[in-house]
């Protein structure tokens, strides 16, 4: 029995959150922040541990404060929107629905510059952004540089084999140059020699001997 009174502050400051606690959790899990040895609290704030897996910047970010009707204000701008209540109008008690990503530190500021903070960390949060069991959406840079480094490998091992392949087979044997048929050499043609009718070499005798004075009948 003294063992559990002995223990019971340190599981009550990991289930609630204190000056120096830390929580831990899983995607889904409820979890409460207490703002320990803070007399007035009048804001919380966040500081991501991996702000790179929520698109943020380093550093902290007001996520909710008090407001003077009573109500508790959450900006809606930050990453809690929605998963994140006051359980009590002084702020003292958040409750928080786990989200991956949601790692980091919270704190709790009093009206005096006095504070508390609390770890939180979710379960397979990293700064590799994966959520676990999660196969689609990022790549690990581990793995993507032995992939691309094959892939290379791989291609310039198919082009020696290309360069080997065409240096080892024969050569394409020439294409036969077109034929062409020589010209046919025309001859000139001659002019036809009229031969003399018969006619006319009947005259031309007669003619002839007229002249040889063979025309005994004139005077």
């Amino acid at each position: 029995m003294a063992l559990v009174l002995q223990l019971l502050p340190l599981l009550l400051s990991r289930a609630q959150g204190d000056p120096g606690a830390s929580l831990d959790g899983r995607p889904g899990d409820r979890v409460n922040f207490s703002c320990v040895g803070v007399s007035h609290p009048i804001r919380w704030a966040w500081a991501p541990s991996f702000p790179a897996c929520k698109g943020l910047s380093k550093g902290r970010r007001p996520i909710l404060w008090a407001s003077s009707s009573g109500t508790p204000t959450v900006s809606p701008v930050q990453p809690f929107a929605g998963r994140l209540r006051a359980l009590d109008p002084s702020i003292r008690r958040l409750e928080l629905l786990l989200s991956a990503g949601d790692s980091g530190t919270f704190f709790c500021r009093g009206r005096h510059e006095e504070e508390s903070r609390t770890v939180l960390h979710v379960l397979g949060d990293g700064a590799d952004c994966r959520a676990p069991g999660s196969t689609h959406g990022s790549v690990n840079p581990q793995l993507l540089i032995p992939l691309l480094g094959a892939g290379l490998v791989l291609g310039a091992g198919a082009l020696g084999v290309v360069w080997w392949w065409r240096r080892r087979s024969p050569p394409h044997p020439p294409r036969p140059l077109p034929r062409f048929d020589p010209l046919a050499k025309v001859e000139p043609q001659r002019p036809v020699k009229e031969e003399p009718k018969t006619g006319d070499l009947d005259q031309e005798a007669v003619r002839a001997w007229r002249l040889e004075g063979g025309d005994q009948t004139n005077p």
